[in-house]
């Protein structure tokens, strides 16, 4: 082994079983989306209903996420995460046994709440055990397994579908169990001290975080992923697909399939870029990109320049997931559990209220409005980006 190579920083074993953890859910929740709306629907109730369902979940995940931090302090990360798991798995494998569609609503409202913990846990462990020098690295490994799960989810799912609704949702509580175990048994109790690149523990106030500049820009930025992901990317362009260029339904997840791709490829060399360059560039050029990108979108008139469009998009989204975390991490230090959780509302607060503005106005107006609402939140976050400070630390070789 060479010299460079023994001094090259590696992912510590933490954020590796986190990457292992969040394929196991991603992959349980891949099984779930495509069921999910069919599985309501069985239920006797109306596409109304089918949206409060999801809604339900978005909103307790919004309205749980500010004691998540609190109660990290109190039990550590890894006791949070395992219990939120078990919640999501609990509440998952009753989803398959409900009698009513009471019954379904209020499961995956607890779903949501188990969901918060898992989330904001993770991603405070992740940043809060990483130097700054390599927590973009490590959030894109996390973030890589969510991606591969993702993708093979929904092919799962549409085999387990075949056997019965249900099936699913006992598949998801299943994966959900042993990303809990794994948990248990191989991640620190609690984060110790994030220290600086100069070996410094660090340990920030929540009231300096919320003035700093970055982490501001890092929650304007998740609010605006959250409602042009969910509200216009992941609402409308199956409709587009279907309505304006009069495709079948499954062109939709072939697209969706690429962009996936795209940006699990670019994952590795976006953090790179942001750990080396800095978080100020890659938010200002991704986010810039991406409100191009979307904004462009709705006037396609070929499958292929859609697909084209979303896989750009994928490449942005691999610097958007990450930069805006590293960034909230270098603001937070220690005190991550607070900071996460205000983070990670931001990005619910957008999903909640995304798609139903987008909705709306792909009804009353058009698709263009629908879509350039979205690019002018992402169009915004660039902008507030240019207010961060420029980069004070060192590259690291890589």
């Amino acid at each position: 082994m060479s010299v460079d190579s023994a001094r090259r920083p590696r992912l510590s074993r933490d954020v590796i079983v986190l990457g292992v953890i969040a394929f196991f859910v991603m992959v349980g929740f891949g099984v779930v989306v495509p069921v999910l709306p069919v599985y309501v629907r069985s239920f006797g109730v109306g596409n109304a209903e089918v949206g409060a369902v999801v809604s339900a979940f978005a909103l307790m995940r919004f309205v749980s996420s500010p004691f998540c931090g609190r109660l990290i302090d109190w039990a550590g990360e890894r006791a949070i995460l395992s219990i939120g798991i078990g919640i999501v798995a609990l509440s998952s494998g009753l989803v398959g046994l409900a009698q009513n569609y009471p019954q379904l609503l209020i499961l995956r409202g607890i779903g949501g709440i188990g969901s918060a913990m898992f989330t904001v846990s993770a991603m405070t462990l992740l940043i809060g055990s990483t130097s700054t020098a390599m927590r973009a690295r490590s959030i894109g490994f996390y973030q890589g397994g969510f991606l591969i799960g993702g993708m093979t989810g929904p092919a799962l799912g549409g085999l387990l579908a075949t056997i019965s609704l249900t099936a699913p949702f006992f598949f998801y509580a299943g994966t959900l169990a042993v990303a809990g175990i794994v948990g248990v048994l191989l991640l620190k109790p609690r984060t110790v001290a994030v220290t600086t690149d100069s070996g410094a523990a660090v340990s920030i106030p929540f009231r300096q975080v919320l003035r700093d500049r970055g982490f501001r820009a890092a929650c304007i930025a998740n609010f605006a992923q959250g409602w042009t992901s969910f509200g216009v990317r992941n609402s409308l362009v199956p409709v587009l697909i279907v309505e304006v260029l009069r495709g079948p339904s499954a062109w939709t997840g072939i697209a969706f399939a690429f962009s996936a791709v795209a940006q699990t490829v670019a994952l590795a060399p976006a953090a790179r870029f942001i750990d080396g360059v800095g978080r100020k560039p890659a938010i200002v050029g991704s986010f810039a990109v991406a409100a191009v990108t979307i904004a462009a979108v709705p006037f396609v008139t070929s499958f292929l320049a859609l697909t084209a469009l979303l896989c750009l998009y994928g490449v942005a989204a691999a610097f958007m997931g990450t930069a805006p975390a590293a960034a909230v991490g270098d603001a937070a230090g220690a005190a991550g559990g607070r900071p996460v959780a205000v983070f990670s509302m931001f990005s619910d607060f957008g999903a909640i209220i995304g798609p139903l503005v987008a909705g709306f106005l792909a009804d009353t107006v058009s698709y263009p409005v629908a879509f350039a609402v979205g690019a002018v939140f992402f169009a915004g976050a660039s902008a507030y980006a240019l207010r961060m400070p420029g980069r004070t630390r060192t590259p690291v070789t890589t």
